[in-house]
């Protein structure tokens, strides 16, 4: 995908003023735009692949830009009822002048947004719209919009390359390749802690961290990536959870539904966050191999958490889900609702307790956070992010 340059498409005469669509970019998402009228223009996703559903995340380029103008988008085919766009959420807007004018990267944007049922549907499945308007800041500008902060796989590859050549951040993390994906590309995995003195380390509790298993959630990207920095820099914090804790971080799971701009599915047409008990290593390589990673880390010493970060559409705040039994024992350091009430207490302004669900239903038993945490993982939980 690096490196490739989508074709222009220029189709407009001179002075014609259609706005140019394009998504064939990595991590783009859309289908089709049909123009309603000179300023007004009906959008369409693409579903995930080789699937019939999952359209919410997009991120699509526009050029041949006016300023000014009263444009009106409207995206027609979002299958879910409720959504944060009926809650004051607003479309991520990019623009290339902005940005190299002025260092403005992503911000929200959009005014008259309205989230609503149409007449349209497929399947059996009732299709919502999305409709904003909008007027760009420059003529002849080349701006982008998605629905929530973009975070490649090339980011990430980015990423892991500044670490693996700083001097001294390498020497206390190390990158691995965990498996390859269906479309070959790797998954990675890495392992944090301080090198021990006295050859003690097996004595370190793990502390392990998944994200982006759904491709769409970008968020979950944002928030390993900001642990990741956090956990490697050399606050005396920092350094005191290296000494006492061993980490093992799969940044992303779901490196193909990334790519080609998926919201929820791999390149199985399957929702990998259903697959941990799965046996079909062929199918779900990233899975498997995590479980089997856990397994191993597991009879080398105690994990004393598993978190598997999410983003959430419809439901706003940080929150967590975790696992309890109907008759959860009492004593205080096997309660999993005690982590999330610390995390509650430090950043109040953050992180909602109230929104914390610890039920374990029928439908989650294929999750990361269930299956860890019948396999022995008493702090096992989902991290959901607005």
């Amino acid at each position: 995908v690096r490196g490739l340059c989508p074709l222009k498409q220029i189709f407009h005469q001179k002075g014609d003023t259609t706005l140019v669509f394009e998504a064939r970019f990595e991590s783009g998402n859309l289908q089709k735009v049909v123009k309603v009228n000179e300023f007004e223009y009906q959008l369409t996703l693409r579903t995930d692949l080789y699937t019939s559903r999952h359209t919410q995340w997009y991120y699509f380029q526009v050029s041949n830009t006016q300023a000014g103008m009263p444009y009106r988008f409207t995206i027609v085919n979002f299958t879910k009822r409720n959504s944060l766009y009926k809650c004051g959420l607003r479309p991520l807007l990019y623009s290339e002048v902005d940005a190299k004018k002025h260092k403005v990267g992503w911000r929200r944007t959009g005014n008259e947004i309205k989230y609503y049922k149409n007449n349209a549907g497929q399947g059996g499945r009732q299709y919502f719209s999305l409709t904003w308007t909008f007027q760009f800041p420059y003529d002849q500008d080349t701006c982008y919009f998605a629905h929530c902060y973009p975070y490649t796989y090339s980011n990430l590859q980015e990423y892991l390359l500044t670490i693996s050549k700083d001097p001294v951040k390498s020497k206390f993390c190390k990158i691995h390749i965990l498996c390859r994906s269906l479309a070959g590309n790797v998954v990675y995995v890495l392992t944090i802690t301080n090198p021990s003195k006295s050859g003690k380390g097996t004595e370190r509790k793990a502390v392990i961290l998944t994200a982006r298993v759904h491709p769409g959630e970008t968020n979950s990207s944002w928030i390993m990536k900001g642990f990741v920095d956090y956990i490697l820099s050399d606050s005396g914090k920092a350094q005191l959870l290296r000494d006492n804790f061993v980490f093992k971080v799969v940044p992303m799971l779901n490196p193909d539904g990334v790519i080609v701009g998926n919201h929820r599915c791999s390149l199985t047409g399957q929702d990998l966050n259903r697959k941990y008990r799965s046996n079909v290593k062929k199918c779900y390589p990233s899975i498997w191999y995590t479980r089997n990673m856990i397994r191993r880390v597991m009879g080398e010493r105690d994990v004393f958490l598993y978190c598997d970060i999410h983003g959430h559409n419809r439901k706003q705040n940080v929150f967590m889900y975790g696992c309890e039994r109907r008759q959860q024992a009492k004593g205080p350091y096997v309660h999993p609702r005690v982590f999330p009430l610390l995390l509650s207490k430090s950043c109040p302004d953050k992180f909602s307790f109230p929104d914390c669900r610890f039920r374990v239903q029928k439908s989650k038993k294929g999750t990361g956070r269930v299956v860890m945490w019948k396999m022995g993982i008493n702090n096992s939980y989902t991290l959901e992010a607005s």
